[in-house]
């Protein structure tokens, strides 16, 4: 009974936690723009962070190792050095796109400008970083996400096309704007296999002591949780596909996403849309600095934990308290949350492969995870995958640099 518990509890604390502000910027501007073709995108990318997601707990549970301890100790740091400052720098970037994704939201409710919320919206999560639990941030703000679930109650009122919905199943490209078309696949995929879900979830299932018997709960959480999140994101385009669209607005702020769940709920739509976009991102405001924290604290060898004092984990705990603040600045300095969210989902794909390959050696390496080791299926989605995604950035972002 304890563990059907756990995998409810990780099934839904998955789906309130998986919208953050890459998925919800790349959703909007995929669907206002292009209606339903990038769909593909979202499918595509949700199998292999399922899969990318199950491994990480199978890591954990069988070698009680985090992810990056075992890519530092199988390959040694001179190596792990590598996908550490990929990580490290793509994580800020996405910090600081998170903390705009909770200053925007307060400023569509108050109509004072985002920069004037950076700083305090970055004590606000470093204050609950340094008084809560592993626990309090899995479950606890990740429950107040499932207001994101709007999305989905918006998309069912609004009676999509199942025919219109399935062609979006197949890869087109678009006769204009081929560019930033591409550009945006790119960013929905780096925005849903984003590494440090998978770094943050094996730490979270080691700080949570899993073993050998957690494996079915793992593989329900990461399946149906992920999955079902996903869900979440499609609503996000499919909405903005139908209300957007047709109205020829192009989503290049979050002022004029905003106007997506107007046309179901009226003037709380408006409401719910601030809601869902300040507690989606400050969530993963939260799990971006604990991961930052966890993988240097982990290549290193220093202690760490979110339930350890911070005493007892003292330079863990500074590394994400100088995170916090230094990805705020960003906010402070006034850059356009929404452009940078766009550009650090292209970048988190171009990283993928360095980060992505030791995890793929690891899962197939008997010392490690014995005979839990990956099958060809799971090899072949994820490596498929990240070279479609990495070969589609090196082309993309240069184009849509040159185009913009």
């Amino acid at each position: 009974m304890n563990k059907i518990f756990e995998i409810a509890l990780g099934i839904v604390t998955s789906i309130g936690g998986f919208l953050d502000v890459g998925a919800i910027a790349t959703a909007a501007e995929a669907g206002s723009t292009y209606s339903f073709q990038l769909i593909w995108a979202f499918v595509l990318g949700t199998i292999c962070v399922v899969f990318l997601v199950e491994m990480s707990g199978r890591l954990a549970a069988i070698s009680k190792h985090t992810l990056a301890a075992a890519v530092r100790e199988r390959f040694g740091f001179n190596f792990y050095i590598i996908p550490l400052v990929a990580e490290i720098v793509v994580d800020f970037l996405v910090l600081a796109a998170e903390i705009g994704g909770v200053c925007i939201a307060l400023q569509l409710v108050t109509g004072i400008s985002f920069q004037w919320f950076a700083l305090p919206v970055a004590f606000a999560i470093w204050l609950l970083l340094w008084k809560g639990t592993f626990g309090l941030i899995e479950n606890g703000i990740s429950l107040l996400g499932l207001i994101t679930l709007a999305f989905v109650v918006a998309t069912f009122k609004l009676h999509p096309s199942l025919t219109q919905l399935g062609s979006g199943l197949l890869p087109t490209v678009p006769q204009q704007d081929t560019a930033h078309y591409l550009y945006l696949a790119v960013g929905i995929l780096g925005a849903l296999i984003s590494p440090y879900l998978f770094y943050f979830y094996s730490s979270g299932a080691v700080e949570d002591k899993w073993d050998e018997g957690y494996i079915g709960v793992n593989r329900a959480v990461a399946g149906l949780g992920m999955g079902f999140g996903s869900i979440v994101s499609l609503g996000v385009l499919i909405v903005a596909a139908l209300v957007l669209g047709p109205k020829g607005i192009q989503v290049d702020s979050y002022e004029q996403a905003a106007l997506m769940l107007t046309e179901t709920f009226g003037y709380w739509g408006f409401v719910l849309f601030a809601a869902s976009l300040g507690i989606a991102c400050f969530g993963a405001a939260l799990e971006v600095s604990l991961d930052t924290a966890y993988i240097v604290a982990q290549a290193f060898g220093w202690n760490w934990g979110e339930n350890l004092k911070p005493k007892d984990a003292a330079r863990f705990s500074l590394v994400y308290t100088v995170f916090v603040f230094l990805a705020s600045l960003l906010m402070v300095f006034g850059i356009d949350p929404l452009q940078l969210t766009l550009f650090s989902m292209a970048i988190t794909a171009v990283i993928l492969p360095p980060v992505i390959i030791p995890f793929l050696v690891l899962m197939n390496d008997e010392l490690y995870v014995g005979k839990y080791r990956n099958g060809w299926i799971s090899n072949s989605v994820v490596i498929f995958t990240i070279a479609l995604t990495f070969v589609l950035a090196i082309v993309a972002i240069p184009l849509e640099i040159i185009g913009g």
